[in-house]
C-alpha cells in the first residue's frame, strides 16, 4: 500500500528524555508528543511503567502507566499513532483487549499495543509468579495471549452493531462471533464488550524477539521492532521475516520493520546513516531512540527530518487520521 519511497519514523518515549523544567510531568510528555505531531512522525512509542526486555534507558520506569497516558495524550493530539506497552504478565487477556479497543475509539484510530516476546527480569514477581516463567513457557503463554486479544478484537463484523432503540437490537446476532477459547494457559469466552475498532483492529507491535519469535511475528504483528545492528546482519533478517510473512498468507508490506536507532551523531551523519540503510532495502522504517535531553527532538526535527524529506525519503504530512492510513496498513479506514 505504500510508494515504496517512504520510510516510516517512529519515537520512544520515555523517562528524561522530556525537559525537567518547571511544568507538571505530563503537560512536558505532552509537549514532547505534540512536537513529534508536528513533525509528522507515525507514531510514539510509550514505555511501560516495569522494565520491558531487561533494562536499558529505553525501558526506564515512567511516571504514568502507559495505557492511561495514551487516553491523556489522545486528548491533546489528533493526527500521531499513540502505541502503548503493556505487559502480558500483569494484565488478563480480556481486560487488556477491552483497554486498548475502547483507546482506539477514544483516539479515532490511532491507537497501538506494543507487546515483547522478552520476559522481563523479576515482573513476574509483582503477580504471584515469584519465579516467573521458563522461556519456553513464556514463549507459548504470550503466543496463546496474542492469539486471544485478536481474536476478540475481530469478534465483531464491521456492521454487527445496530443500536436500534426502536427495534430494541443492540446487535445483529449472525454478525458476533463467540471466541470460546480453552488454552493451555487461559480460558476466555468473549465476546468483547466494545465496538469494532475505527482502523479495524488496533496496530499490534511486537519487540524483543529471538528467532524462534519470528513465525509468531509474521504471523501475527503489523509492526515489528528489532535492534540495529551490522548492515548485512539487518539486511538478512527483514528478508527473513518478510518471507516468513509471505509464508503465512499475507502480503509482505502488511507487517512493517523498524529498526531502533540512537541518533548522536551529527545531522548530515544521521541522514545519511537513515538514508544507508533505508535503500539498502533493511528495514521499513525506524524508531528513534534520542538522546535524553530536551533538544534532541528538536534538532531532529529542524537539521535530520528537512534532509531526509529534501533526498524524499520522508513525506511532508500524514495519509490519513488513523495509525494504520500512516503506516499504510489494511484497514486504515481513510486512505
Amino acid at each position: 500500500m505504500d510508494n515504496g519511497a517512504t520510510m516510516h519514523l517512529a519515537v520512544s518515549l520515555f523517562s528524561g528524555i522530556a525537559d525537567r523544567g518547571v511544568e507538571p510531568e505530563f503537560s512536558r510528555l505532552a509537549s514532547f508528543v505534540q512536537r513529534a505531531e508536528a513533525a509528522k512522525l507515525d507514531m510514539v512509542l510509550l514505555a511501560d511503567s516495569a522494565p520491558a526486555a531487561g533494562g536499558g534507558a529505553v525501558n526506564s520506569p515512567m511516571a504514568f502507566e502507559a495505557t492511561t497516558l495514551l487516553a491523556a495524550l489522545a486528548t491533546v493530539t489528533s493526527r500521531i499513532g499513540l502505541v502503548a506497552a503493556a505487559s502480558t504478565v500483569a494484565h488478563q487477556p480480556y481486560n487488556l483487549t477491552r483497554r486498548f479497543a475502547s483507546l482506539d475509539i477514544i483516539s479515532h484510530g490511532r491507537a497501538g499495543w506494543h507487546a515483547t516476546m522478552a520476559q522481563a527480569p523479576r515482573e513476574a514477581a509483582n503477580f504471584s509468579r515469584p519465579d516467573g516463567f521458563s522461556s519456553d513457557d513464556f514463549r507459548r503463554r504470550t503466543e496463546e495471549y496474542i492469539g486471544i486479544v485478536q481474536g476478540l478484537w475481530r469478534g465483531w463484523d464491521a456492521d454487527a452493531l445496530l443500536f436500534d432503540k426502536a427495534g430494541g437490537r443492540f446487535h445483529d446476532p449472525d454478525k458476533m462471533h463467540l471466541l470460546d477459547h480453552q488454552g493451555e494457559f487461559f480460558s476466555v469466552r468473549g465476546p468483547l464488550n466494545v465496538a469494532r475498532s475505527p482502523q479495524d483492529t488496533p496496530v499490534l507491535a511486537l519487540s524483543g524477539l529471538s528467532e524462534p519469535d519470528f513465525n509468531i511475528a509474521a504471523r501475527t504483528a503489523d509492526v515489528i521492532l528489532l535492534d540495529d545492528g551490522p548492515a548485512e546482519d539487518t539486511k538478512a533478517r527483514f528478508d527473513d521475516l518478510k518471507r516468513r510473512v509471505v509464508a503465512c498468507g499475507r502480503e509482505p508490506d502488511a507487517v512493517k520493520v523498524l529498526t531502533n536507532v540512537s541518533l548522536e551523531d551529527g545531522p548530515t551523519l544521521a541522514a545519511d546513516r537513515l538514508d544507508q540503510r533505508f535503500r539498502s532495502k533493511s528495514c521499513d522504517g525506524f524508531n528513534l531512540l534520542l538522546p535524553a535531553r530536551p533538544s534532541a527532538l528538536d534538532d531532529f526535527m529542524g537539521l535530520v527530518l528537512p534532509e531526509l524529506r529534501r533526498r524524499g525519503l520522508f513525506r511532508e504530512g500524514y495519509r490519513g487520521t488513523t495509525l494504520r492510513s500512516h503506516l499504510g496498513l489494511a484497514g486504515g479506514g481513510d486512505q
